[in-house]
């Protein structure tokens, strides 16, 4: 390694981890000692680290408010420094973050309010893949619905809350006063998935759940309606996923399937 790249390298250091042993081998000007001039440099790159996620998660910053925000990310950013040369990336681990230091950890709905906005922007940035119509199942037999495996879009994510964090997050999308947090007895579900060219989120019933899941671990369609069937009223059992199959194929949520044995 050249001395220039050496340096370069130990400058990183210094800025992201606080090790000023750089200091050494820079020099004052003529107005200004070499510390101060660093200060500079590491103030301005956490500055523009905040920036970034003001504008990852706008909805969370529209509910902490600027100075909570702000110290919450330069938490965040002494915690988990960036690295990765994309600033797009730099908030993934914010979730688990907000969940598990203190004092974030005892707010549960803010983790949850972040998690919302992170899946949002990963179905948005999410691989393009084929997306299941209506006319895909043209050519399968009737007697093979049952056996019908299903793949979900690589955009589609799904979530389980167990605040009233949805509800906190659409209040904020429509600018109104968000609702008191709230501990459900039973968590919400939601689905994110990218529908064409828009992130898309929204609450699934805990059959609906509970068959979108089980369709990811490739169990069957005739298994899952099986499944309704043990869930609830078994005489529409059939027709219950025969209504979730359709609006997940509506809302682009599929991205295939194949024909079990």
């Amino acid at each position: 390694m050249s001395d220039f790249a050496r340096q370069q390298a130990d400058f990183q250091r210094a800025i992201l981890e606080g090790d000023e042993g750089v200091l050494a081998e820079l020099l004052d000007s003529d107005k200004e000692k070499r510390d101060a001039l660093f200060a500079v440099y590491r103030n301005a790159y956490g500055a523009r680290l905040v920036e970034a996620m003001r504008n990852e998660n706008p909805l969370l910053h529209a509910y902490l408010g600027d100075d909570t925000f702000d110290d919450m990310a330069r938490a965040y950013i002494a915690a988990r420094p960036s690295r990765h040369p994309n600033l797009r990336w730099f908030c993934q681990g914010l979730p688990d973050f907000l969940g598990s230091a203190e004092p974030y950890r005892d707010y549960p709905a803010v983790a949850e309010l972040s998690a919302i906005e992170t899946a949002l922007s990963d179905a948005f940035d999410a691989p393009d893949g084929t997306v299941l119509s209506f006319e895909d199942f043209g050519e399968v037999a009737p007697d093979s619905f049952k056996d019908l495996v299903f793949a979900a879009h690589p955009s589609a994510r799904r979530l389980d809350l167990k605040t009233n964090a949805f509800a906190i997050w659409d209040a904020l999308k429509d600018e109104t006063t968000p609702p008191e947090v709230e501990h459900p007895a039973e968590p919400e579900r939601l689905i994110v998935w990218r529908e064409e060219l828009t992130a898309m989120v929204r609450a699934m019933s805990v059959e609906e759940a509970m068959m979108w899941d089980e369709a990811g671990a490739e169990v069957p369609f005739g298994v899952l309606c099986e499944m309704a069937a043990t869930y609830d009223d078994p005489d529409n059992a059939a027709g219950r996923a025969a209504g979730y199959l359709q609006g997940w194929v509506g809302a682009g949520m599929l991205g295939g399937f194949t024909i079990g044995p």
